[in-house]
C-alpha cells in the first residue's frame, strides 16, 4: 500500500470520523495535511465539530492504532477505493465501501458474473432443494455466488457452492476476529481458504446491529442480480433487495407455496416486478441481455 491508501485507512478507523464526513473530504484533502493541524483547525478547516476534531487529533497520534493498522495490514489483504483492482460494480455503487479487509481469493472480487443469494434466517424444509436446483447449473459455469454467511439461506448459498468446488464471496457484518453467528466459524475457515471473506469493518470490530443493514449495500453491489429464495413478508432481506434496486440491479425471486409464510415476501416482489425464477436458466437469460453493460 502507498502512503495515501494508508492514510485513508487510518483516517477509517479513528473515531469522530463518519463515513459520510471522509467521503466528502477525502477526493480533495491532502491527507497528510490533517497530521500537522490542531483540532481547532480540524474544526475550522474540515467543517467538524470541535468534539470530533479533538478525538480525531488524538486518535491520528494514537501508537497503538497505528500499530494495530500495521498488523491488520500484515495479516489481512486490505483494498482501499483508491485501488486499480476495487471493483468498478461495487465502486458505482452511492456510499462504497472506502476500505475492504479480504481473507481469501481476491480475484474472486472482479469475476464475472457474480449473483447475490440472500434470504430468510429461517427457512422453510424445501428451502435448500431450491438453493441446489438454482445454484447447481450456474456453478458448472463458474459463476461466483455473494452472500452474508447469516443463518438459513445465506449458509445454504455458500455450503452449496463450497461442495460443488464453486467460488463463493461471504461479506461480514463485524471483523474477522468476532464471527456471527459463532456457528459459522468453520464456514468462515472454509470460505476464507477456498473462497473470499470481505468486511468493511476492522478485524478487531464486533458485529453491531447497524452493521448488518450498511453490508448489504456491498452484498447487492457487487453483484449484477440479487436472488431471494425465500423471505417473510415483512424481513430483513427486503433491505438488501430495496438496495439492489437502488443501485439498478437486477432482482429475482422464488416463488413458493401460497401457504408457506417463507414465500410470502417473494410473492410480494414478484407482484411489485421482481423476475419469477424457477430455473437457473432464468437468471442465465437475464444475464445474456445485460453482461455487456459489464464485460
Amino acid at each position: 500500500m502507498n502512503d495515501q491508501q494508508i492514510r485513508l485507512l487510518h483516517l477509517s478507523r479513528c473515531r469522530g470520523v463518519s463515513r459520510a464526513w471522509l467521503r466528502k473530504w477525502w477526493d480533495d484533502l491532502c491527507l497528510t495535511e490533517l497530521y500537522h493541524l490542531t483540532p481547532q483547525q480540524i474544526c475550522h478547516d474540515f467543517q467538524m465539530p470541535l468534539k470530533n476534531a479533538i478525538v480525531l487529533q488524538n486518535d491520528l497520534h494514537h501508537y497503538p492504532l497505528l500499530r494495530q493498522i500495521e498488523k491488520d495490514i500484515a495479516n489481512y489483504q486490505v483494498i482501499t477505493i483508491l485501488d486499480d483492482n476495487y471493483p468498478p460494480m461495487l465502486k458505482a455503487i452511492k456510499d462504497a465501501p472506502l476500505v475492504l479487509y479480504a481473507s481469501g481469493n481476491l480475484s474472486l472480487i472482479n469475476q464475472l458474473p457474480l449473483l447475490s443469494v440472500i434470504g430468510t434466517r429461517l427457512p422453510s424444509g424445501e428451502a435448500m432443494k431450491k438453493v441446489i436446483k438454482i445454484l447447481h447449473p450456474l456453478l458448472l459455469q463458474e459463476w461466483v455466488i455473494v452472500s452474508g454467511m447469516a443463518k438459513g439461506i445465506d449458509s445454504y448459498a455458500h455450503e452449496v457452492t463450497l461442495n460443488k468446488n464453486g467460488y463463493t464471496i461471504a461479506v461480514l457484518g463485524g471483523g474477522f476476529h468476532h464471527i456471527y453467528p459463532k456457528e459459522n466459524t468453520s464456514l468462515f475457515q472454509q470460505i476464507s481458504n477456498r473462497g473470499l471473506v470481505l468486511s468493511e469493518y476492522a478485524p478487531e470490530s464486533p458485529p453491531a446491529k447497524y452493521h448488518f443493514p450498511e453490508r448489504n449495500r456491498i452484498i447487492s453491489g457487487l453483484s449484477f442480480g440479487t436472488l431471494v429464495i425465500e423471505a417473510k413478508e415483512k424481513s430483513g432481506t427486503l433491505i438488501t433487495v430495496e438496495q439492489a434496486l437502488d443501485q439498478g440491479r437486477e432482482v429475482f425471486a422464488v416463488p413458493g407455496s401460497p401457504l408457506s409464510l417463507q414465500s410470502t415476501g417473494c410473492h410480494k416482489m414478484i407482484q411489485d416486478g421482481a423476475k419469477l425464477v424457477t430455473k437457473a436458466q432464468d437468471i442465465y437469460e437475464e444475464w445474456e441481455t445485460m453482461k455487456h453493460a459489464y464485460v
